[in-house]
């Protein structure tokens, strides 16, 4: 639980700071043969800032319980 924790609050951390992340993924558009066509999709994941707090005291309430078994 104390590993969850700490690692809860490090992304929270990150979420808090970062509004949203980015990435590119390659799709096969024509497959024919010899010949390949590939495109390139970029997809943004977003999220609010106060989601970060959220996930972050989440970890911090999982230490605090975790040290107290």
């Amino acid at each position: 639980m104390k590993i969850l924790g700490i690692v809860l609050i490090l992304a929270g951390a990150f979420m808090f700071f970062s509004n949203s992340i980015s990435f590119t993924t390659k799709e096969k558009v024509v497959d024919a043969g010899p010949i390949q066509i590939n495109a390139e999709k970029q997809h943004k994941v977003d999220w609010p800032s106060y989601a970060g707090g959220i996930v972050a005291a989440t970890g911090v309430v999982l230490l605090i319980f975790s040290k107290k078994k």
